[in-house]
């Protein structure tokens, strides 16, 4: 069968310039599965308020991360599609980037997917966690193009994958190169969300009462905290991680009704306890970006020297090593009956 599969990532400025910038946070932040409240104050709050005024703080920030070439999220994706489209040499197998916000579009890539005429497309949103700001937004933007189209083919959806072994595998591969005995402690940041966003996932509207901290269970599988601590638990049973060496926080919030404990503060304490080395990982980003690099890698290493730390390290993210496209590859091809697996060297 013709096949399609579709990587998409969230995106990233076209520039790392105020007007670029405010683009960007305009249509990401006006997506009502971000900020999730009614159109009218969302258009306000992010038109009015958010974007005027983050333009320029942002901006200076990505100023950091930007290379000659563009922007490193955009191009480890690219350099990732073009592996896997490597892998699948031989194949009738097509392998296309889009970003959920700005560019490549999700619009403009699947309009060419639709001109291909494919006998199905998996669509891959580059998040292991689900959450409904990052793959729920994704797939809901996927099957609204694909669903103006008059013939839709067969269409697989890959929701999440904390748990698969290739993904675990290339975060336990990125950590062996450091001496984890070497560190006072290790953060496990993920993004932060609103906590009324894992609220919702409950028919109780309550996430605290369904164990997200200790346990996956049926009903709270999509639920990003539980699954967050599960990619955890995964992770330091694998790299023999005692439980008082490491902590699960949160970073990126925007006020006090986000997911706890904050990253910022436990680092803060941690700093102020007499910690002098931490490690940390951020799992929920598979490449590189602002908030790994500078939000992580500067900004906490600064906080934590403030509070009398001496070194703060971050874990690379997967960006586009050979591991990484292995998972991908045999995630994709256990889903594609007709095309037999293949475990490359990881």
């Amino acid at each position: 069968m013709k096949t399609g599969i579709l990587l998409i990532n969230l995106g990233t400025p076209d520039a790392p310039t105020p007007g670029a910038v405010g683009r960007y946070l305009s249509e990401f932040l006006g997506d009502g599965r971000v900020i999730d409240i009614p159109l009218v104050p969302r258009m306000i709050l992010v038109n009015g308020i958010i974007s005027p005024t983050r333009r320029f703080k942002s901006s200076a920030e990505y100023k950091k991360v930007w290379t000659t070439a563009g922007s490193p999220i955009l191009l480890y994706s690219q350099e990732l599609a073009k592996k896997l489209q490597e892998r699948f040499h031989g194949d009738d197998i097509t392998v296309e980037l889009a970003m959920r916000y700005q560019t490549p579009s999700m619009d403009s890539v699947l309009e060419k997917m639709r001109k291909a005429n494919y006998d199905r497309i998996v669509i891959l949103p580059l998040y292991a966690q689900y959450a409904s700001a990052t793959t729920g937004s994704t797939l809901e933007k996927a099957f609204k193009v694909i669903s103006r189209w008059y013939v839709i083919p067969e269409i697989i959806a890959i929701s999440q994958y904390w748990n698969d072994e290739g993904y675990l595998q290339a975060f336990e591969n990125r950590a062996r190169s450091f001496d984890l005995d070497s560190y006072d402690h290790i953060l496990f940041s993920y993004h932060g969300l609103p906590e009324r966003q894992v609220d919702k996932i409950y028919e109780d509207r309550k996430c605290s009462n369904h164990s997200c901290e200790a346990e996956i269970n049926e009903e709270n599988k999509f639920c990003y905290k539980a699954t967050c601590y599960a990619t955890t638990r995964e992770l330091v049973k694998r790299l023999n991680i005692s439980e008082d060496q490491y902590t699960v926080c949160f970073q990126s919030r925007l006020d006090s009704k986000w997911l706890r404990p904050f990253s910022d503060e436990i680092i803060e304490e941690l700093g102020e306890k007499g910690a002098k080395r931490l490690l940390v990982f951020s799992p929920a980003f598979v490449a590189d970006c602002l908030e790994t690099t500078v939000e992580i890698g500067e900004g906490y290493d600064e906080l934590f020297k403030e509070k009398g730390g001496e070194q703060l390290d971050l874990v690379p993210s997967l960006n586009s090593g050979d591991d990484w496209v292995s998972a991908l590859e045999e995630m994709i091809r256990r889903r594609l009956p007709d095309h037999k697996t293949t475990e490359a060297p990881r």
